[in-house]
C-alpha cells in the first residue's frame, strides 16, 4: 500500500491526519534524533521534511537522520528542485497555484521530474495555495508570488477547484510558518465543502484546540512546524547560547531542565495529535 493510501485509510477511523514539518537546516543540528523520538511517541501520522531555504550542504544527511529514526512515513516537502533526495518515503509534488510566477507553477517541476523518476519516489500531486497570514513568509519571498487573501473565500475556492481539475491528489492551504493568522475556519469550510479531494491546512496553528477547529471545518490533514521545533526544545536547548558547560549539581540542573523541556514538547505534540484525530 502506498504512503498516501495508508494515510487516506486512517481517515476511516480518525477525523484527520496530523503531520509535523521538520526543517532539515543547520538550526536543527544536534536535535533531529530527539525531535523524531518525540514524533514517534506522540501519535503523529507522518513527517514532512523540507524548507524554503537551506543554508548549507547538509540537507541530505539531515534527511537521512530523520528517516533512520522515524517510525512513521517521511514525506519530502521541497522548497525547490534542489531539495530532492531518495531518503524519503514519498514526495509532495507541488505546484504553487496561488501565484503567477511560472518558475513555481511549472519550471521547478519540470526540472525535478526526471530526478523524481530516477529516485523512484512515490509522488503525491499537490496544489499548493499560499495564504496571506498577516506577515511576509519565506515562501512568499523566495517564490516572488502574492498570497491569496484570507477574506476572499471565493478566490481561494476557485484556485482549489483548479487544482482538483488539474488532477491533484491534495490541496494545501498554507499560511506560512510563523504566520500571525492561521487559515480561517470559514475559508476551510467553504473550500472543503466543494472539493472532492482532501484538504491540507498549515501555518500559524499554535494551539491544539485551534487545530481541532480546522478539522471540524473540513481539513483532513493538519500541519504544524514551529510548534514542534519550539515546544520540543529537547536536550541542549534549555541551555542558553551563552551558557558554558558545567559540572556537578549545575550540570544535573541543566540536564533536568532539558528533560523537562522534552516532556513539555512531547505533551504538546500528543495534545495536537489527539485534537486532530478527534476533531
Amino acid at each position: 500500500m502506498s504512503v498516501f493510501q495508508s494515510l487516506l485509510q486512517r481517515l476511516s477511523y480518525q477525523k484527520a491526519n496530523y503531520l509535523v514539518l521538520i526543517d532539515p537546516d543547520r538550526k536543527n543540528d544536534g536535535h533531529l534524533n530527539d525531535l523524531v523520538a518525540c514524533v514517534n511517541e506522540s501519535g503523529v501520522d507522518a513527517i514532512l521534511v523540507g524548507g524554503s531555504l537551506i543554508m548549507d550542504s547538509g540537507f541530505e544527511e539531515r534527511v537521512r537522520i530523520i528517516k533512520a529514526a522515524s517510525q512513521v512515513p517521511v514525506i519530502l516537502f521541497p522548497g525547490s528542485s534542489n531539495q530532492l533526495t531518495g531518503q524519503v518515503d514519498a514526495i509532495l509534488f507541488m505546484s504553487l497555484l496561488s501565484g503567477r510566477n511560472p518558475q513555481y507553477l511549472i519550471g521547478e517541476q519540470v526540472q525535478a521530474a526526471p530526478m523524481v523518476k530516477h529516485l523512484g519516489l512515490e509522488v503525491i500531486p499537490t496544489g499548493y495555495l499560499l495564504m496571506a497570514g498577516g506577515s511576509p513568509t519565506a515562501v512568499e519571498f523566495m517564490s516572488n508570488s502574492q498570497p491569496l487573501p484570507m477574506d476572499k473565500p471565493d478566490i481561494v475556492l476557485a484556485h482549489a477547484l483548479a487544482a482538483q481539475y488539474f488532477g491533484m491528489s491534495l490541496v494545501y492551504l498554507e499560511a506560512g510558518s510563523g504566520a500571525r493568522r492561521s487559515v480561517p475556519e470559514e475559508v476551510i469550510r467553504s473550500v472543503a465543502g466543494e472539493l472532492d479531494i482532501p484538504l491540507v491546512v498549515g501555518g500559524g496553528i499554535r494551539k491544539p484546540e485551534e487545530a481541532a477547529g480546522k478539522v471540524r471545518a473540513g481539513a483532513r490533514f493538519v500541519v504544524t512546524s514551529t510548534v514542534l521545533e519550539q515546544e520540543s526544545s529537547l536536550p541542549g536547548t534549555a541551555r542558553s547560547p551563552g551558557r558554558t558547560r558545567r559540572s556537578g549539581s549545575a550540570e544535573a540542573s541543566v540536564h533536568g531542565e532539558a528533560e523537562y523541556a522534552r516532556a513539555q514538547g512531547l505533551d504538546t505534540m500528543r495534545a495536537f495529535a489527539a485534537a486532530v484525530h478527534e476533531g
